[in-house]
């Protein structure tokens, strides 16, 4: 394979990429790894005031009236999960939520777009619940005070809003109740017996069985998506994690947006599939294994260090033969998510990334693995960049394979990641991913 094209190593220690997959050029120059990668609140931390029941932001257990009408929520019982949906307002604190679905209140494709463009019109069943939550005088006050928020947000005066009439206030209502932007919120703020504003609940501090269900509960989500708006053609599905990932609240969340297009990546990576349908075990897997960048492994997935990214990115791959997140197995869904986890483990709650997914659209023929993207957002793009087109990222990838692998191997001896083989421990085996197969 023509690798030297894609990576190349200067006598200096500069490292030259290219993502085979976008063509975006990068360079790392050595040394750089070694400025701070920690956000500033958690450099300068500020003492909490510890509360049986959150209530910091928006997310938090205390406040579920701040966000659009609950479409679903996990509740635990035990050892065991059960889904609850279309809850009733008034019952919302009766149980706790590990984790719960709700409309975005500021879509980024807003459900105009749907209308407008395609006539879309809410299904029968979110008709039903839309007349159930109004019916319900908790829930109609819920509706009237989020949506006189939103107005407001928009630069509506507050005169301006009183005077509306209740009808067009509803109109804004349906957004919440056939959407197709959705946040997934996990329950915790803070971790457990937290004193400082630092110690955030990431995904890395769940257990590898809350993460699986957080997973889970995602992929749930996307299909209900695709089930009650038939002009989805893909589903964006990422998370990010503090501001300079473009979060806009410190509390774990992901997001979900359908598109009615795959997006220039996505199409331009599925003409790659089509002439050559092993691209992505050849550029992903096979090279990361002759460069020694593959660092973990299980029976269901594989994890290696990105080259040609803007940031230091950890890549991790299905290996099924499914190419799709629903289509995978109960078995196979959790050895992704246990890949994942021990990536956000690795990355701790200090440092702020982006999780971003990839998959097969649902009406693509050209098959593709399904793969997760985990980016740190430790640097910011400048002038030379965009002078350039050449990106500069703070780290080769050998300086975050050997930053990742003593702390993969340090969280597994703990028990605080489910066992995986580390580094020189994986197989390597050619062409582990099985998507490409009929």
């Amino acid at each position: 394979m023509d690798y030297e094209n894609y990576y190349h190593i200067m006598p200096d220690g500069t490292t030259k990429q290219v993502s085979p997959f976008t063509g975006t050029e990068v360079w790392a120059v050595p040394g750089r790894s070694s400025k701070p990668v920690s956000t500033s609140h958690a450099v300068h931390p500020k003492k909490i005031e510890p509360k049986e029941k959150e209530d910091y932001c928006s997310f938090c257990e205390t406040r579920f009236f701040e966000t659009p009408p609950e479409k679903v929520r996990l509740v635990k019982q035990g050892n065991s999960y059960t889904k609850v949906e279309f809850l009733a307002p008034d019952k919302y604190f009766d149980t706790t939520a590990e984790f719960r679905g709700v409309p975005n209140l500021f879509e980024i494709v807003t459900l105009d777009y749907w209308r407008k463009n395609y006539g879309y019109k809410l299904t029968q069943k979110q008709l039903q619940w839309r007349e159930s939550y109004l019916s319900n005088p908790v829930g109609l006050k819920h509706i009237i005070d989020i949506i006189n928020f939103k107005l407001n947000r928009l630069g509506k005066s507050f005169d301006d809003i009183e005077k509306a009439p209740l009808e067009e206030k509803l109109h804004f209502a349906d957004s919440f109740f056939g959407g197709s932007h959705e946040i997934i919120i996990a329950h915790k703020h803070f971790v457990h017996d937290a004193k400082y504003d630092n110690q955030l609940f990431s995904s890395g501090d769940m257990t590898s069985d809350e993460h699986y269900h957080y997973l889970r509960f995602t992929i749930d989500s996307m299909v209900d998506i695709f089930e009650q708006n038939r002009y989805a053609r893909y589903i964006s599905i990422f998370q990010n994690w503090l501001s300079p990932a473009g979060a806009s609240v410190d509390h774990l969340h992901k997001q979900l947006v359908a598109l009615d297009e795959w997006g220039s990546s996505i199409s331009e990576q599925t003409k790659m599939v089509r002439q050559d349908p092993n691209i992505f075990n050849e550029y992903g897997p096979n090279f990361g294994g002759h460069q020694n960048l593959v660092f973990a492994e299980n029976e269901f997935a594989i994890a290696m260090v990105g080259i040609g990214h803007r940031f230091p990115t950890m890549e991790i791959y299905s290996k099924s033969h499914a190419s799709r997140p629903q289509e995978h197995s109960e078995e196979e869904i959790r050895g992704m998510s246990n890949l994942v986890h021990a990536v956000h483990a690795v990355t701790g709650s200090q440092i702020s990334c982006n999780e971003e997914w990839y998959y097969t659209p649902i009406d693509s023929v050209y098959k593709m693995p399904w793969r997760i993207l985990v980016k740190w957002r430790i640097n910011v793009p400048a002038g030379f960049e965009g002078g350039t087109s050449i990106y500069i990222n703070p780290m080769t990838p050998v300086e975050l394979r050997d930053r990742i692998v003593p702390i993969l191997y340090k969280l597994r001896d703990e028990k605080k990641i489910e066992f995986l083989r580390i580094a020189e421990e994986c197989k390597l085996q050619p062409n582990p991913l099985k998507y490409y197969l009929k």
